[in-house]
């Protein structure tokens, strides 16, 4: 019984967290204008 309650307040709080997270929502901000490098650059 002490597992399955331990699991509900896990649950509940995992809830709330995002709850919370979603309720906040995204920071605001700009994406860098330069493109990731996805290729290893040529040695030298």
């Amino acid at each position: 019984m002490r597992a399955l309650t331990a699991a509900a307040i896990g649950l509940v709080a995992a809830l709330a967290l995002i709850a919370v997270v979603t309720a906040i929502g995204a920071p605001e901000g700009q994406t860098s204008p330069q493109p990731l490098l996805t290729t290893v650059p040529a040695h030298p």
